[in-house]
């Protein structure tokens, strides 16, 4: 059985806290649940799996590619053997097309790109000498032009630019979040947050937290909301429920079925 690993925000002392203890799922990929010391809701606690592109492969599932059937992130890690799944980015009506642009090797989910979204996901570089993985912001001179690089590239709508400033200005309208994010080091974190946040806050709660995250990317909200993880001992299925406007409330028990993904294999 796994046991719970919390981390305080703050110590009591004001301190900084001390960094998560993460535990290994297998090679080059980490969990650990961090304890936001949000006092109003007990279950405030974000779930990060942490990835080390050099040492574990990241993948894109996208149903478009195979029967145009979705399922939930649980079943896609059944099926495919995903160690961990988490949504690849919001889905148009279709429930197919992602909102931004995404392509992977062999196959172009979404050739059009948003004026409005400003982050990218790039992995599988095609020449040697390039970042395994990066997260790059749109805006930044060049950058469009490096992704034809990369063999898989996912645009979505940004939380955080680099190097480590949250974007969002303050709104009244809260979700659960699935979130995709970088740090200092190269590595790629999936987050996942039940308890809902304005984004605003969620940014602010992320980059007070000893994770070194220096970008990061919104990938769904609401009962949408997924993290499944299927390696190393734990097997958790997460889904997320309250969306201001669309689903106000906490009673979604089960994940919804959703079209694309970013995974790690399972070995």
């Amino acid at each position: 059985m796994l046991t719970a690993l919390l981390l305080p925000l703050l110590a009591a002392s004001g301190a900084p806290a001390a960094g998560p203890t993460w535990k290994t799922l297998q090679r080059g990929v980490e969990y650990a649940q961090v304890d936001t010391g949000d006092k109003t809701d007990g279950a405030a606690r974000i779930h990060v799996v942490r990835i080390d592109p050099a040492e574990a492969s990241l993948v894109a599932v996208m149903a478009s590619a195979v029967d145009k059937r979705p399922r939930t992130a649980g079943a896609w890690c059944r099926e495919r053997k995903l160690a961990v799944a988490i949504n690849l980015g919001m889905y148009r009506d279709d429930k197919l097309t992602n909102v931004g642009h995404a392509h992977a090797p062999g196959h172009v989910n979404n050739a059009h790109w948003s004026e409005k979204y400003k982050s990218v996901l790039a992995f599988g570089p095609k020449q040697p000498g390039l970042p395994t993985a990066e997260m790059v912001d749109l805006d930044t001179p060049g950058a469009e032009a490096g992704l034809a690089a990369y063999g898989t590239v996912v645009q979505n709508l940004r939380l955080i630019r680099a190097p480590g400033r949250g974007v969002w200005g303050k709104q009244e309208r809260r979700w659960s979040e699935a979130a995709v994010a970088a740090d200092k080091a190269g590595r790629i974190l999936f987050i996942f947050s039940r308890h809902p946040y304005a984004m605003q806050d969620f940014n602010d709660t992320l980059l007070a937290l000893p994770l070194g995250i220096t970008s990061a990317m919104h990938v769904e909200g609401g009962p949408e909301a997924s993290l499944s993880i299927h390696a190393g001992g734990v097997d958790l299925d997460l889904n997320g429920s309250y969306e201001t406007g669309f689903n106000e409330n906490d009673g979604e028990k089960a994940q919804w079925p959703i079209p694309n993904l970013i995974a790690v294999p399972r070995k």
